[in-house]
């Protein structure tokens, strides 16, 4: 159900209806409480509202149940931003990137509060580059990436290392002056149209132009033309010429993914050997795309190859954790690897690795087949539990240690010792009996039926078991049920003293009921009981019961006339049922 609310709040959130995903993200939090995640969407719509008191609480929240996450960090930044306290959202900045130092959002949202606060600090001294502070707008990046023009520079590195420099330091800006590609995103941001001279275009990555073109590079700023006049038009940009190591790169992507697919092929095939070496090929050839690994950790599943499969789902998770690659894919791995620790598992410790693992990927991913193995793992790891634990010899000797505490009437202390014999031996029909007549002693009459009638399950011709549980329901005055009992156990053990004088103390309690010869308030205790039991309930609304009520009538008030109604068979057995319960008295 909190799964159900949260993918209702994400899509609310995506569709931009932020107040709406705000409640399915506190309804998703009601059902879990301890989900970081739903704390971080939430954090995030409010924030989307400018609500950024409440983004910051829920932030908080998110840090404090998982203080490694990144995310919890990124959302701390942006609501201590909101909120204008820039110092603060540094150093939550700061605190994340320790996590995850590698983390562009954190990066980003870094590189954007120190410009925010850059730009509420005095002016610059004069000398300063005028366009120092252009550089200090929080959507300097999205703009840059906006324009086609300018969106290449964003992938060449040194480019990217002088626009953080530009955004650290302001001043540093005259020295990147001479570059074109600095010029043309000063002309972006200065909303003009830049043009250079052919010759004066610099190539799109440092130190490949001459100290010449530096000299002579003389960027020519273009306003609107006079009224009238045909504007001059714009030179359409020059196709980039893209570096052999970015061509390589791109080259094995591409034979990479060919060599995924030929691993597919080969796993539906069978030929798990093969799918290896396509799979192992595909990683040496692009390190960037973890479905290499988490592919080549399912065929060694298949092979029985596990440890293999463990160390696959390992790499998996940290380098997708570096990458930050979808949270399905680690989740993926993290299945396989339970699955893994699973098969090889032949005590009840040994599933604890694969429990662990199926519980952190259904944090990353909440997956109903990983939550059924986990399921399976946990029964698994019980009944081994029991297994080992199982030990009828030691199971003897706390049951004979409880029967001396009983004697001694310490029933407490009875009942926790007859409780660690079943525990070593659950088949014991002799532990379940004991402890059945020490809750008898205690008056759980409730936990001492259960155990009698597992006795009775366990040994059904063993005499005892009846007698516990005629007891106990002869004490709870259903005295009817107390005789079946009685009867039954009879059946399986003929002549039992103890069984007799049971039946004869039910029919002397049911002979009273039926003459009336207990006190009203009895009487109305056992009709009020006796009207909460299903069976009754049945009787008295029974069709066929409800036509006959002159037959109830007729057995409180005209007893020759009840004696008549008594040889109709199919009434008979209801009417006995009503008259053993006291609902029906026969005087």
């Amino acid at each position: 159900m909190a799964d159900e609310a949260k993918a209702k709040g994400n899509a609310a959130f995506s569709a931009g209806k932020f107040e709406e995903a705000i409640e399915y993200f506190a309804e998703a939090i009601e059902l879990s409480p301890d989900n970081h995640v739903l704390y971080s969407n939430r954090s995030a719509a409010y924030a989307s509202l400018h609500k950024y008191q409440d983004a910051l609480k829920d932030a908080k929240k998110t840090v404090e149940l998982k203080s490694d996450w990144a995310k919890g960090y990124s959302r701390l930044g942006a609501a201590y931003v909101g909120l204008g306290q820039l110092d603060d959202a540094i150093n939550s900045y700061k605190q994340g990137l320790k996590h995850e130092p590698a983390n562009e959002a954190l990066k980003s949202g870094l590189a954007d509060a120190q410009a925010s606060r850059a730009r509420s600090r005095p002016s610059p001294p004069s000398g300063a580059s005028p366009f120092g502070n252009m550089f200090s707008s929080p959507d300097v990046w999205a703009k840059i990436q906006a324009d086609p023009q300018t969106r290449p520079y964003l992938q060449q590195p040194d480019f990217v290392a002088k626009l953080r420099e530009a955004q650290r330091d302001p001043s540093s800006v005259s020295r990147h002056i001479s570059d074109p590609r600095m010029m043309q995103v000063i002309g972006l941001l200065l909303g003009i149209n830049l043009q250079t001279t052919e010759r004066d275009r610099a190539p799109p990555f440092e130190g490949n132009s001459s100290e010449s073109s530096e000299r002579n590079s003389k960027p020519e700023f273009k306003t609107d033309q006079s009224a009238g006049a045909d504007p001059e038009p714009e030179p359409k940009p020059e196709p980039m010429d893209i570096p052999d190591e970015e061509k390589e790169k791109k080259a094995q992507k591409a034979q990479a993914a060919q060599e995924k697919e030929a691993g597919n092929a080969a796993y539906k095939k069978k030929e798990f050997e093969t799918a290896v070496e396509h799979y192992s090929r595909a990683i040496e050839l692009d390190d960037e795309d973890i479905s290499y690994i988490t592919n080549r950790a399912a065929v060694y599943l298949e092979m029985g190859k596990y440890e293999e499969c463990i160390v696959d789902c390992d790499q998996a998770v940290e380098k997708g954790r570096l990458l930050h690659a979808d949270y399905k894919m680690i989740a993926r791995a993290l299945t396989r690897k339970g699955t893994a620790y699973a098969k090889v598992a032949k005590s009840s410790k040994d599933y604890e690795p694969a429990i662990e693992a199926f519980n952190k990927a259904l944090t990353e991913h909440r997956n109903p087949d990983t939550l059924k193995k986990l399921n399976d793992a946990e029964r698994a790891k019980k009944d081994l539990e029991q297994q080992e634990y199982y030990d009828p010899s030691i199971a003897d000797e706390e049951r004979e240690k409880g029967n001396e505490l009983f004697k001694n009437a310490q029933y407490p202390e009875a009942v926790k010792h007859y409780s660690e014999a079943i525990k070593r031996n659950p088949a014991d029909a002799k532990a379940y009996s004991n402890r059945a007549a020490c809750y008898t002693k205690l008056g759980a009459f409730p936990e001492g039926l259960k155990d009698a009638n597992k006795c009775i399950e366990l040994d059904p011709s063993f005499a005892k078991g009846y007698s516990r549980k005629g007891t106990i329901q002869f004490f709870m005055k259903e005295y009817d049920k107390a005789l079946e009992t009685y009867q039954t156990g009879l059946k399986y053990n003929e002549g039992n003293q103890e069984l007799m004088d049971g039946a004869r103390r039910c029919i002397e309690q049911i002979n009273k009921v039926t003459r009336g010869d207990i006190s009203a308030e009895d009487l109305k205790e056992k009709q009020a009981k006796a009207m909460q039991d299903p069976e009754i309930q049945g009787i008295l609304s029974d069709p066929i019961m409800r036509q006959a009520s002159i037959v109830l009538t007729d057995f409180q008030e005209n007893p020759k006339a009840a004696q008549e109604h008594m040889k109709n068979p199919m009434v008979m057995g209801r009417i006995q049922k009503l008259v053993s319960a006291g609902i029906v008295q026969v005087r």
